[in-house]
């Protein structure tokens, strides 16, 4: 459990950059939250320009820990695919970009990742222990992986070929709007068919199922008809900013657990020098 008692998490989405001070105990909004709208060419310069606009809105998170989750698979702060939002940000350095934008330390990390560690901490899968696959329906599919706690990154399950289609194209509310299917359809036809090659790959302890459509969660996960529990997401729209923040503290404590190590290590090996002296 981190030791920081706040976090600032920004969230950036396709149509919206929202950001908010996090109390790390509780998982809620210390301020309510600033949405700004995505600008239309959203280039990395134009999002890092209001990714700095959204830290220095709320002054209570000064110097607390800050996270920034991104709709794209990144790699040690590097982003590689970004669908929907600039072509330039591939290969872009995002945690350099924002720490120069904020003037501070950035982590910077899946949105879909953030949500699922919001929700193992604060949400639909606290105090769930082993597996929990997260899923996150919209346009396409996001998903995440959290092992006792841990993330495990940039799982992309969205992309997996099923029956010689790419998952999304066919389970995403995406697809159930483009094809105007029932909520019944998309829960029998193509819900139950991903989830249960999901929980065949990874056997999952909990499946959490985040997006907009969870909130019309009772019209389509009690026809999914699979062994593992499933259930809603319960953050909602919180999910990305509040896994930004945990994320950003979990690194600062991560931080700061190496930097006693390595004075300890200084020390004894100071007092090794001064016996043998």
């Amino acid at each position: 459990m981190s030791q920081l008692t706040t976090g600032l998490g920004i969230d950036i989405g396709g149509s919206g950059i929202k950001g908010a001070p996090v109390d790390l105990a509780t998982g809620e909004f210390l301020q309510e939250r600033l949405k700004i709208l995505t600008p239309e060419h959203a280039t990395p310069a134009a999002v890092a320009e209001i990714v700095g606009r959204i830290a220095e809105h709320f002054p209570v998170a000064e110097g607390a820990p800050l996270g920034v989750t991104f709709p794209g698979v990144v790699q040690n702060g590097v982003v590689h695919t970004a669908a929907n939002l600039h072509g330039h940000w591939v290969g872009t350095d995002a945690r350099d970009l924002f720490a120069r934008a904020t003037g501070r330390s950035v982590r910077v990390l899946n949105d879909a990742d953030a949500a699922a560690l919001a929700e193992a901490r604060y949400g639909a899968a606290q105090g769930v222990r082993g597996v929990v696959l997260m899923t996150t329906l919209g346009t396409g599919i996001g998903t995440a992986l959290v092992v006792d706690g841990h993330l495990v990154p940039n799982t992309e399950f969205g992309h997996l070929e099923i029956d010689g289609h790419d998952a999304e194209s066919r389970a995403s509310s995406g697809a159930k709007e483009r094809e105007d299917l029932s909520y019944h359809e998309w829960a029998t036809k193509r819900l139950h068919r991903y989830y249960r090659v999901l929980e065949d790959l990874v056997w999952p302890d909990l499946i959490v199922v985040g997006g907009g459509v969870s909130r019309k969660a009772d019209k389509f996960l009690p026809h999914v008809d699979i062994r593992t529990p499933i259930v809603a997401a319960s953050l909602r729209n919180s999910a990305g900013i509040v896994g930004a923040a945990l994320a950003a503290a979990q690194d600062a404590d991560r931080e700061t657990g190496l930097a006693a190590d390595r004075g300890a290590a200084r020390e004894a090996a100071a007092g090794a020098v001064d016996d043998l002296a």
